[in-house]
């Protein structure tokens, strides 16, 4: 019988409904007791990191899970972590960085209703998380929710209600859980071939600029004392824009000139960036050292420029490590 650790950190899935509205009261050791037929395929240590609504939940938590993770490898077959779902893919696409080449899994899973509730979708989604972390085929870190399980790198939140809340964006489900069935679409845990490396450090003087229509690319030069690096959620494929003037471009160049990272992506959330199609891209990536973030999601480009600036990484270096597919995450750059 496998051995999992499940790691609470509290969210919605662990909430109760107070008078200032729902906060985390739920353990971990209590978040078993609505489980019980879970005793039946695994065997379960409650670890309680901490206790909090994931809006608050931030770089300095990531590196908590995976540490908690480092700390007990050996001692577990699998971790399961409960997660409030506002930031969960940040969660998830943060711990594929830090955690790599893992033959044993990390899913991260939670739920839109408390799972006290007599409806609730907390007790499948920790059940079905439960029965894919003790699956011989499961590896690295996953999303587990709503009968799908997502690599961590690809999930996103596209539903603030809705059951199905997550999708997983520019690739397919790694897997779908079904009548305690787990049938795999991708099943690729021999190719991994590395020992397991784990983490330590995260940037987290990035930046997410989100454009609209008519903003001064000045505003570029405001933040380039504050952060490392800024990542620019464009239009479509790509692009900068030029109101008869050149502050983006004035902009980009003061940050590369100081060292610091600029990688462009895309507002539009599938199938990608691809910056030679329009002049407004092309003129960008041939006179400046930007990064493009292509097929990745945004929470990817997020926590993989943290994960990489934080391990000391610069230049050519910091781009040919962003471009390297890390769980999935990259396809379009290869």
């Amino acid at each position: 019988m496998k051995r999992i650790l499940l790691i609470a950190t509290g969210g919605t899935i662990a909430s109760r409904h107070l008078a200032e509205g729902l906060s985390p009261q739920i353990t971990a050791e209590e978040l078993m007791a609505y489980v019980p037929e879970a005793g039946a395929f695994c065997q379960v240590t409650a670890l309680q990191s901490f206790s909090l609504d994931s809006t608050n939940v931030c770089q300095e938590h990531w590196l908590v899970l995976a540490r908690l993770v480092e700390e007990h490898y050996d001692a577990y077959d699998g971790f399961v972590i409960c997660h409030g779902t506002d930031t969960m893919a940040y969660t998830a696409a943060a711990l594929s960085y830090l955690i790599q080449n893992n033959l044993k899994p990390v899913v991260i899973t939670g739920a839109q209703k408390p799972v006290d509730l007599e409806i609730t979708d907390a007790r499948l989604n920790l059940r079905d998380s439960l029965r894919f972390a003790s699956d011989d085929r499961a590896h690295g870190v996953n999303i587990v929710f709503g009968g799908r399980a997502i690599a961590g790198t690809r999930a996103k939140k596209e539903r603030s209600k809705s059951y199905n809340a997550f999708s997983s964006i520019n690739y397919p489900d790694i897997a779908v859980i079904q009548d305690r069935r787990i049938i795999f679409y991708i099943d690729d845990r021999n190719q991994v071939r590395e020992r397991v490396r784990f983490y330590h450090g995260m940037d987290s003087r990035v930046f997410l600029l989100k454009l609209i229509p008519g903003m001064d690319g000045r505003i570029l030069n405001r933040m380039a004392e504050d952060y490392d690096a800024v990542i620019i959620e464009s239009f479509g494929v790509g692009g900068l824009p030029s109101y008869g003037e050149q502050s983006f471009q004035d902009a980009i160049d003061n940050w590369c000139r100081r060292g610091k990272k600029v990688i462009m992506a895309t507002q539009v959330t599938h199938e990608g960036s691809d910056m030679e199609v329009y002049q407004v891209g092309r003129s960008i990536k041939e006179r400046f050292p930007v990064v493009e973030a292509f097929d990745m999601t945004l929470e990817a480009t997020v926590t993989k420029t943290m994960w990489l600036l934080g391990t000391g990484i610069k230049g050519e270096a910091f781009d040919a490590g962003f471009y390297r597919t890390v769980n999935h995450d990259i396809l379009l750059a290869e």
